[in-house]
Formats: structure tokens, C-alpha cells, sequence
């Protein structure tokens, strides 16, 4: 029988070597590469996220298990590929030109592949038509974008009207964060989405394909 709590519980504790062997033992052991992501690593991830949510783990501890999370992907993104399974849709994320902070967007993007998502990193300091560019290229369903500055948050309304000139609107589901960012503040600038951590952006972001 499949040890999908097991593996679960290592992605939970951080485990990435351990997550890796077993993740390993069970894909030569037939089974399905479908089943470990959404039986157990998705549904770790998920636990990892509300834990967070309710502040009983914090952010080394989600860095840890997301990176587990990502070894384990590793092993599993060609088996998906190879039995035809496909991410549910694709996410850019960035974080908005002027701003190099990376942490808080480092953790959303590994929260949300988490998902089932395939997401795009544009970086740090990206540009308008760099995101455009990507949202085209890559047929992007979800935009991600990351403010850490009040210098830097007016940019993600030049990029959501970047988007808007663009065509492509109403392609994509767009969300913002960021330390200085509020619900309100998304509400003004046209985003679809405003998110105060990475555990919630990961949720909001898997619901825009439910």
C-alpha cells in the first residue's frame, strides 16, 4: 500500500532527502505518479500552510518543507509528464521593478507549486513588459505580483493597465501582496486578488481553477 501519510509527514518535517528516496521507493513500486502529488505532497503542503496560517509554524519552518516539497517535484515531474498528467494551469510571478526583495515571493511561488501549478519566476525588479512578454509566452492563467516598498506597490497598477493595453485582461487572474499592499489598495488598482501571506496565495491562487 502506498505510504502516502509518510510522505506527507517527511514534507511536513522538512525531510527532503528522506521525501526523496521514498517518493523514489513508491514510483519504481508502480505507483502513480498522480497519486504521491495529490495524496500526499499536496495535501502536506496544505497542512504546512495552515499551521502557518494559525502561527503555530513560521516562515524557516515553510521555507523548509516547501523545499522538500520542490526535491520531491524534481522526482515526480517526469513521471507526471510521461503518464500525461499536467499542471492544472501556470502562474508568473515577480516581484515589480524598483524592488529587490525576494523572500516573500520565494515562499509564494513554492506554496503555490505546491498547488499543482507550474509557475513562471520573472525575479526581482521586473519590469511591465517583461510580465507581459512572459503572460504571453507561456499562456500564463495567474499573475503574481510582489511589492515590498510603499516606493514600489504604485507599479503593480502600471502593470495590471500594461496588461489591460495588452489584450490580456481577461486571460489572466491577478494578485498582489506585499508587506505595505491592502485589500483595499488591490480593490483600487483592478487586482482580482489581494493575499497577507504565502499560505492564502497558494489557496487563492488553486481556487482560480476550481
Amino acid at each position: 500500500m502506498a505510504r502516502f501519510d509518510e510522505m506527507s509527514a517527511l514534507l511536513q518535517r522538512g525531510k527532503a532527502r528522506d521525501l526523496a528516496t521514498m517518493v523514489q521507493e513508491e514510483l519504481a513500486a508502480g505507483v502513480p505518479a498522480k497519486d504521491i502529488l495529490e495524496q500526499s505532497l499536496i495535501i502536506g503542503m496544505g497542512i504546512v500552510g495552515d499551521k502557518f496560517k494559525r502561527n503555530e509554524v513560521f516562515v524557516p519552518e515553510v521555507l523548509i518543507a516547501a523545499r522538500a516539497m520542490n526535491s520531491a517535484l524534481t522526482i515526480l515531474r517526469p513521471a507526471l509528464a510521461d503518464s500525461g498528467v499536467e499542471p492544472i494551469g501556470t502562474a508568473v510571478i515577480c516581484t515589480v521593478k524598483g524592488d529587490l526583495h525576494d523572500i516573500g515571493k520565494n515562499l509564494v511561488k513554492m506554496m503555490i507549486e505546491g498547488t499543482g501549478i507550474n509557475v513562471i519566476d520573472l525575479g526581482v525588479d521586473c519590469d511591465k513588459d517583461k510580465i507581459v512578454t512572459a503572460i504571453k509566452e507561456n499562456n500564463a492563467n495567474v499573475v503574481c505580483l510582489s511589492a515590498l516598498l510603499t516606493t514600489t506597490m504604485g507599479y503593480q497598477k502600471e502593470v495590471i493597465d500594461a496588461i489591460v493595453e495588452a489584450g490580456l485582461r481577461d486571460q489572466v487572474k491577478i494578485m498582489v501582496g506585499g508587506a505595505p499592499v491592502t485589500e483595499d489598495f488591490a480593490k483600487e488598482i483592478g487586482a482580482d486578488a489581494y493575499t497577507p501571506d504565502a499560505a492564502s496565495a497558494a489557496e487563492t491562487a488553486r481556487a482560480f481553477f476550481a
